[in-house]
């Protein structure tokens, strides 16, 4: 037979999430500002996007019997590079909804 669904559920509260790197706390915030995480970011992609070219270059010139190790890092890097330009998308798409709105 069907078990009715009670209506006792009881979940446990929900804590309020702690400040990131001192923030909101008044103090200086500690850590990298939006522009030093964004270039480390960029430099990564285009360590990926080395990385995998070398890998591409090696395996044509017949240095490595790495296959899938060299599809691998070209897939990194393409998913590397694919998010850095949706991150990039959106911040245009603010800076143009920013300049217009009226003052």
């Amino acid at each position: 037979m069907i078990q009715p669904i009670s209506s006792n559920f009881s979940m446990a509260p929900i804590a309020p999430l702690a400040p990131i790197d001192g923030a909101g706390t008044g103090g200086a915030v500690k850590g990298k500002d939006f522009r030093g995480v964004l270039l480390d970011n960029l430099g990564e992609v285009n360590r990926l996007q080395q990385e995998a070219d070398q890998g591409v270059q090696q395996l044509l010139a017949g240095e490595t019997d790495d296959v899938t190790g060299v599809l691998t890092a070209v897939n990194k890097a393409g998913i590397a590079f694919d998010l850095l330009m949706e991150v990039r998308n959106k911040l245009v798409g603010a800076y143009e909804e920013i300049q217009q709105m009226r003052v």
